[in-house]
């Protein structure tokens, strides 16, 4: 059976949240469809040892009064189904389907990961992945960390890695001292910021701070037991239990490539001043749009909940303030992109015998030898796998220039049920 919503809402981070809880107070019958087992995203991302932050808590109690509202975790998006309908799999109720007048994409970013030598080995993952670890219950009382790559998800991870018990050894930044002192300079203008900043990194006080630095190679047998940082022109090794190495993040846009919407040379989906994107009835909200910060990702969802179910024509004034609010945070976001743009260091592709796909076990070598990304999917099978190229596809349009990769449906392995219960006709309930 096919239920049926006014607006169905992908995604539950800030973005997705709030548009969900302005489209329900507007009235609207609303589905929430999140991957993740417990809402919040990756930034209010819940565990074991982690109770939900005071605006999600907020979000929570506001959404589960209502009987409007229809949350279901767990359950991910295998594929559109005609105009405007869905293919999902719940982790508890296996495959169904779902239509909407109105659907809005609040599918967040994903962590960009670049390849070194040993980056396959245990104990190595990316900075974002390290929280989510920690946070859904990894131990990591008293483990040397090494944390590395780009941009403040590093002071993010630093925070929860040490409230954790962990040693972290060294945050290693590859934007240069310049850039991050003039990042730093700029969150003058935004005091939470700087607050939370300091909070997170306690001044850096007993910390190596590394800016203009990589990681070269992670080594050990069985797992991660050291790291060598290219530091200017000299390399500097250290003992270490894990490493942890994200450089920034990449929108993620799967579903709305699959459903036509229009993305930019960035890699975001592209909207009007309301949210709304290149498709009648489908809006976009949160960091797929652009990476920009909780903030920002409120602002916006609330922005496309209140559009999509008709109440910024009431609300005029709410959305007006709104709009200012986003522009104030677009423009931190902006200044986020400029200062941690990846320089040389970052975009130089690693050693030819370092694996790019590590689904298919490809290394970087095989591929520089294809002509493009079709090629090298031919030849080599690099992004087959079941990341469909969200990886390597990433890690090879930066080293090669090739365009970024595009999933295909099914996004997700699926079950077999899930797919034959998509080509019988739907019955709906309304």
């Amino acid at each position: 059976m096919t239920q049926h919503f006014d607006i169905v809402v992908v995604g539950g981070g800030p973005a997705g949240l709030n548009a969900a809880r302005a489209a329900v107070q507007a009235g609207a019958t609303v589905a929430q469809i999140d991957d993740n087992p417990r809402a919040g995203g990756q930034i209010w991302r819940q565990g074991p040892a982690h109770a939900p932050q005071a605006p999600l808590h907020a979000l929570l109690l506001a959404l589960r009064s209502r009987q409007n509202f229809t949350y279901e975790p767990s359950t991910r998006v295998i594929a559109p189904l005609g105009a405007q309908g869905l293919l999902l799999e719940s982790a508890e109720r296996g495959g169904m389907s779902i239509t909407y007048d109105r659907l809005i994409l609040a599918t967040g970013a994903r962590e960009r990961l670049l390849p070194f030598p040993g980056w396959t080995l245990p104990g190595v993952s990316g900075a974002g992945a390290l929280q989510a670890l920690i946070k859904g219950g990894l131990p990591v009382r008293d483990e040397r960390i090494v944390i590395a790559g780009s941009g403040p998800l590093l002071m993010a991870a630093l925070g929860t890695a040490r409230q954790a018990g962990a040693r972290v050894i060294a945050v290693v930044e590859q934007a240069s001292a310049a850039d991050v002192a003039r990042f730093g300079v700029s969150l003058l203008r935004e005091p939470a910021k700087l607050h939370q900043a300091f909070m997170l990194t306690r001044g850096f006080v007993g910390l190596r701070y590394w800016t203009g630095s990589v990681v070269r190679e992670a080594r050990g047998a069985g797992r991660v037991r050291q790291v060598t940082i290219r530091r200017g022109g000299r390399d500097v090794t250290l003992d270490c239990d894990r490493v942890a190495c994200g450089y920034g993040l990449l929108p993620n846009v799967t579903l709305a490539q699959a459903l036509g919407c229009a993305v930019n040379e960035a890699g975001e989906i592209v909207v009007d001043a309301e949210q709304r994107t290149s498709l009648e009835r489908i809006y976009a909200a949160g960091e797929c749009t652009g990476v920009g910060g909780a903030e920002l990702a409120c602002a916006e969802g609330e922005i496309a909940g209140l559009v999509a179910s008709g109440a910024g024509a009431t609300q005029r004034a709410a959305l007006q303030a709104l709009v200012a609010h986003r522009a104030r945070w677009r423009s931190f976001g902006a200044r986020v992109a400029t200062s941690f743009a990846l320089g040389e260091a970052a975009r130089t592709p690693p050693p030819d015998s370092t694996l790019l796909c590590r689904c298919e076990d490809v290394s970087v070598g095989e591929v520089r030898r294809c002509a493009d990304w079709r090629d090298a999917k031919l030849q080599t099978r690099c992004g087959m796998g079941p990341c469909q190229g969200r990886i390597c596809g990433a890690a090879a349009n930066l080293y090669f220039g090739w365009p970024a990769a595009t999933a295909r449906p099914p996004f997700s392995p699926a079950q077999i049920g899930t797919l034959i219960g998509a080509a019988e006709p739907p019955t709906a309930a309304r």
